[in-house]
């Protein structure tokens, strides 16, 4: 059960009691797994979600770039918001999906490492330097996109144990603590739906093999 301190009032840790930044000191704490995922969203015409989509978008192929710009990003969040700690990532996965509606592009993140401080930051950059991609691979078609709701989803580890937001529907699949991580942050991310499908095919004739087996 979460448990609430209501007698400690909330207050800004990159502050000092002078009100002056700060970057927090994590040496004392011991590194442990930390995960977090986030996503956001793209809102553009019509012409333009389908160029996206069928790949047709003047400077190539949109998703691929949009990935690999989430990846690169989330392992450069320090050098772009000036208190983060540079943390060496073990894995960074983006996803982008395409909204029924025509007209909205989805993007989400998940962000993992063993450190001493959290990885929601490098998710959220992961999700923005995405949108951004997409909105520069687009912009020859419609100029009037709109990025949106760029949000934390889940974060996992630390003092603070797990945050859910309320209403969420993972769509990158979040590991609990002391769950391992198969794709390095250096790698595409990307997730492979056909080598599950051959999984689970194998699994299903394994199955039926070893019913038949009984049987006879």
């Amino acid at each position: 059960m979460k448990r609430t301190d209501r007698s400690r009032t909330p207050r800004l840790s990159h502050v000092d009691a002078r009100g002056r930044a700060r970057m927090v000191d994590v040496s004392a704490k011991p590194p442990t797994l930390r995960e977090a995922v986030a996503a956001g969203s793209i809102r553009m015409s019509r012409e333009a979600y389908r160029a996206i989509r069928s790949r047709r978008a003047a400077k190539g192929d949109a998703v691929a770039l949009a990935r690999v710009a989430g990846i690169s990003a989330a392992k450069r969040t320090s050098e772009l918001i000036p208190l983060c700690h540079a943390i060496p990532l073990e894995h960074v996965e983006v996803e982008v999906r395409f909204g029924g509606d025509g007209r909205t592009i989805e993007v989400e993140s998940r962000v993992r490492a063993r450190f001493s401080t959290g990885v929601e930051m490098e998710a959220l950059v992961a999700v923005t330097a995405s949108l951004l991609t997409l909105y520069d691979m687009g912009k020859a078609i419609d100029r009037g996109m709109t990025l949106g709701a760029i949000r934390l989803l889940r974060k996992v580890g630390g003092r603070s144990g797990e945050y859910v937001r309320v209403g969420t529907r993972l769509r990158v699949r979040a590991a609990r603590p002391g769950s391992r991580s198969t794709t390095p942050a250096s790698g595409s991310g990307r997730p492979d739906p056909s080598r599950d499908r051959a999984e689970a095919r194998t699994a299903t004739r394994d199955r039926s093999g070893r019913r038949g087996l009984r049987a006879r």
